[in-house]
């Protein structure tokens, strides 16, 4: 009985105790339940921590942290309140977490953690020039978040023909890699583009135009060095032998 009757004192004891705890951080952008902030490539997002009157001196100095390593401020910038401003948003921002404390109490934190979204940042060979019997190998890297609901080929306007063009398609959703082997110039030439498709951005495009030339006939160097070699010491042999006789002949 004594143990039902202590509970809603604790709980009560407890709450006070929370709402009088430390730091608190004010965002430029909603920050959700999780201390997630949604946010896009090249937005601003401003971060303000401050301390309550319940968490030390109002003078106390503030510490920020991204990702457990120090955030370098001014020294206006630490007294009761403080404000970081990551501008622009770039892709190293994204699962950033910042962390805001009192310098003489590193228990009294709050964090808050980005998270950014992105289009397809679709990367690769523009002009792509290659012989006719070899492989081709595309590769389109996609970069995106949320991750592309798909991946598509097409040559010249039309989509890929894998079974009579011999083609082969990979995705591992990073990279979508286009094979063709034994390459033929009137079914391979032409202009390749690789879309993805993202649920939040639409689609995103990229472009490779192929070259397909004819086979050359490559002579292996070494051996018609050595062959010419052969025949230059053959023929001085011959003029060295036939002057030889020529002098016999004039005594």
């Amino acid at each position: 009985m004594k143990f039902m009757l202590s509970l809603p004192l604790f709980s009560l004891l407890f709450l006070c105790a929370a709402q009088t705890l430390g730091v608190k951080i004010q965002s430029s952008q909603p920050v959700n339940s999780a201390g997630v902030i949604h946010t896009e490539l090249e937005q601003t997002v401003s971060l303000l921590c401050m301390s309550d009157s319940h968490s030390g001196a109002p003078d106390d100095e503030l510490v920020w942290l991204r990702n457990d390593e120090l955030v370098q401020l001014k020294e206006e910038n630490k007294k009761g309140k403080s404000s970081v401003c990551v501008t622009p948003v770039l892709l190293d921002d994204n699962g950033a977490t910042f962390t805001c404390r009192l310098s003489t109490n590193a228990t009294d934190t709050t964090s808050v953690t980005l998270k950014v979204t992105y289009g397809p940042q679709l990367s690769g060979s523009e002009e792509v020039t290659a012989e006719e019997e070899s492989t081709l190998v595309l590769k389109c890297n996609i970069f995106a978040n949320p991750p592309v609901s798909s991946v598509s080929w097409t040559l010249n306007g039309s989509l890929v023909d894998l079974q009579a063009g011999g083609l082969t398609v990979v995705n591992d959703g990073r990279t979508s890699q286009l094979t063709a082997r034994s390459l033929r110039k009137g079914l391979h030439e032409g202009t390749y583009l690789c879309t993805a498709q993202s649920p939040m951005y639409g689609n995103y495009s990229r472009s490779f135009t192929v070259t397909v030339q004819e086979k050359t006939v490559k002579f292996p160097l070494i051996p018609l060095i050595a062959g010419l070699v052969v025949v230059f010491l053959t023929s001085l042999l011959a003029v060295v032998s036939r002057w030889k006789k020529i002098i016999k002949c004039c005594k």
